[in-house]
């Protein structure tokens, strides 16, 4: 018996398509569990399965291929979505039962978080209640999920699943947000409240050496749904928001748009350990006829699509990836 992880992280602001590239790797089959690793409601997983869209908030994209999805501790769970969500998607045809757990560590949000959240106004946050639920845990003064009756048939230890199953486990990592917005690597104060690394990932019960693949998602360009500044002027970015489609899975807000910052990549790759590479939208920026990223707070733009390509492979193939493991991805489903 051994314990295989690969893992899923955002190098960017979320909305990086993690979700997809979930949903895309867990279809190889190779996979035992899949295990969303951070964060709570405030996530938003859009997922193209057989042609139809969904959008997941609390449950892993293993689902989706009757694989068995697990939330971790490192998240925490509103009962009342986690429960909405489970009748969504077998609504739409997609069978949970028996495929969809909770570790029994897992801490839960409640209606007093939620209120609390709602009057935010500084971060920009999307208002679940997360950040005061994320407190609590701290505070030592949380409730756990093995405390919530309606949540008991989809309680598990994680422990047990892991390490005691008497059989191989190979865990897909699934991480929400992003590293930009990490609660210790972000930018502070304008962050999450959870740990959107490797590091986190690690923390829910994966050990160190069962880490095989990293693959770090961002896009071609960047989004940010928050309280601070980050869109030039530049009417380019209006025309990216429209083309791309970049309104918040969760709340519906316009994401604000920039071109891709190549140092905050860089400290994602190097801090997560990124073995492998997808950069998403490719599409966009070609339907918009610009190509451009900032490098040390200034815009440097290219000629053509494949000028651009040919310079972040190079950069990249410096950072230790590999050049077939980096991926421009245009599709809504696969990488």
């Amino acid at each position: 018996m051994g314990i295989i992880a690969d893992i899923v992280v955002d190098l960017q602001y979320g909305d990086s398509g993690k979700g997809k590239v979930t949903h895309y790797l867990a279809k190889s089959g190779e996979y035992t569990h899949i295990l969303r690793y951070n964060g709570g409601c405030n996530a938003g997983h859009t997922i193209f399965h057989q042609g139809k869209k969904s959008v997941t908030h609390h449950i892993p994209a293993g689902v989706f291929w009757g694989i068995r999805s697990v939330i971790g501790p490192g998240c925490v769970v509103d009962p009342e979505k986690f429960l909405e969500e489970i009748k969504g998607l077998e609504e739409g045809g997609i069978s949970t039962k028996g495929l969809v757990f909770i570790a029994n560590n897992t801490h839960v949000i409640t209606a007093s978080h939620k209120k609390e959240d709602s009057k935010d106004a500084k971060i920009g946050t999307t208002k679940q209640g997360n950040g005061p639920a994320y407190r609590e845990k701290y505070a030592r003064t949380g409730i756990r999920a093995e405390s919530v009756p309606e949540l008991a048939p989809y309680l598990i230890d994680l422990y047990e699943e892991f390490h005691r199953s008497g059989s191989d486990v190979v865990i897909l990592g699934e991480g929400a947000q992003g590293f930009g917005l990490d609660i210790d690597w972000g930018d502070y104060p304008f962050v999450t409240s959870s740990h959107c690394t490797t590091g986190g990932a690690i923390l829910n019960g994966i050990p160190p050496k069962s880490v095989r693949r990293v693959y770090g998602n961002a896009k071609i360009y960047e989004t940010y749904v928050g309280a601070k500044e980050f869109e030039p002027k530049d009417p380019v970015f209006e025309k990216i928001r429209e083309v791309g489609e970049e309104y918040g899975a969760t709340t519906g807000r316009p994401r604000q748009v920039n071109w891709l910052d190549i140092d905050l990549m860089e400290r994602g790759i190097r801090l997560n350990g990124v073995t492998h590479l997808i950069l998403n939208k490719v599409d966009v920026l070609r339907a918009v006829g610009r190509w451009a990223v900032i490098e040390k707070g200034k815009v440097q733009e290219f000629k053509t699509e494949e000028e651009m390509k040919s310079f972040l492979i190079e950069r990249l193939v410096t950072l230790g990836i590999e050049r077939g493991n980096i991926f421009f991805s245009e599709d809504k489903d696969k990488i």
